[in-house]
């Protein structure tokens, strides 16, 4: 969330449904990280965001929850180094294998959370930090500030816009109300107050929205409910999908858009508002 699109998008509260533990997350994400890297490095979301970042070859930079490599990996090409962490092992493994196999070596990882102790994990300082779609967790301010300090020159955060990838309407079919909680203005206003003034940039993302059969279908949207559908719930999806689903040359697709946009934030060090 990363992301993660799915990464930060599904570890959003929802108010009618039980609350996994940090334990339950890491597993949950230890388990989905081959799917949620393939899917994120598809979408067109890190082009977008390494556009809006034009790095420089002499840059060193701090990716923090940074998933399956989703953007430490195609950015690694286009920097001086790369250090890249994630609370989830699978997640690690995942940026190892793909920079070995890419033939990347300037890409080191650390296995590391927003709570840890950064100073004990090793992360130390770099020319520029980024978090793209994995800033989680109560403490805004207190992760934003570890971020900032961790950067010399400059800051990139994307947070969700709306409902972002979730499928609202399908969400509910089950009964649960899906309650975002904090959206990128929450983060805007959060840099406002710390003194941060920030640039903002949209970028658009497409969701898969057919697929071969109604099964398939069902499958690709478990991930909005943390792999934690009770079997009525899945039947509700199941007749949801019944219901909208419609044939178009010979595949399934859901009769409606489904795009989501991400906000894209970022500051110079030396960009702060008078107080």
């Amino acid at each position: 969330m990363n992301t993660n699109t799915r990464y930060e998008a599904a570890d959003q509260k929802d108010i009618s449904a039980p609350q996994p533990s940090a334990a339950d997350r890491r597993e949950f994400w230890d388990g989905r990280a081959q799917e949620f890297s393939e899917h994120a490095a598809s979408t067109g979301y890190p082009e977008q965001f390494i556009g809006v970042m034009m790095p420089r070859r002499t840059w060193t930079v701090l990716d923090m929850g940074c998933g399956g490599g989703t953007i430490a990996v195609p950015l690694a090409r286009k920097v001086r180094s790369i250090t890249a962490v994630d609370f989830s092992k699978r997640m690690i493994d995942i940026v190892d294998r793909r920079c070995h196999t890419g033939g990347i070596t300037n890409v080191k990882t650390i296995q590391g959370s927003w709570e840890d102790d950064w100073n004990s994990l090793g992360i130390g300082v770099y020319d520029v930090a980024i978090a793209s779609r994995s800033l989680i967790g109560d403490d805004v301010k207190g992760s934003i500030a570890k971020l900032d300090r961790a950067a010399r020159k400059a800051v990139y955060i994307t947070t969700i816009v709306g409902s972002g990838p979730f499928d609202k309407e399908l969400y509910e079919s089950t009964g649960r109300t899906l309650n975002m909680g904090k959206d990128y203005i929450y983060y805007y206003a959060a840099l406002y107050e710390m003194g941060i003034m920030a640039n903002v940039a949209f970028i658009p993302e497409h969701y898969r929205n057919q697929w071969d059969s109604h099964e398939e279908a069902l499958e690709d949207q478990r991930w909005m409910f943390r792999g934690m559908m009770t079997g009525e719930e899945e039947d509700k999806v199941r007749a949801y999908l019944k219901r909208r689903l419609v044939q178009v040359l010979g595949r399934w697709r859901l009769p409606y858009s489904r795009q989501c946009r991400w906000a894209v934030m970022w500051w110079t060090k030396d960009r702060r508002v008078e107080r």
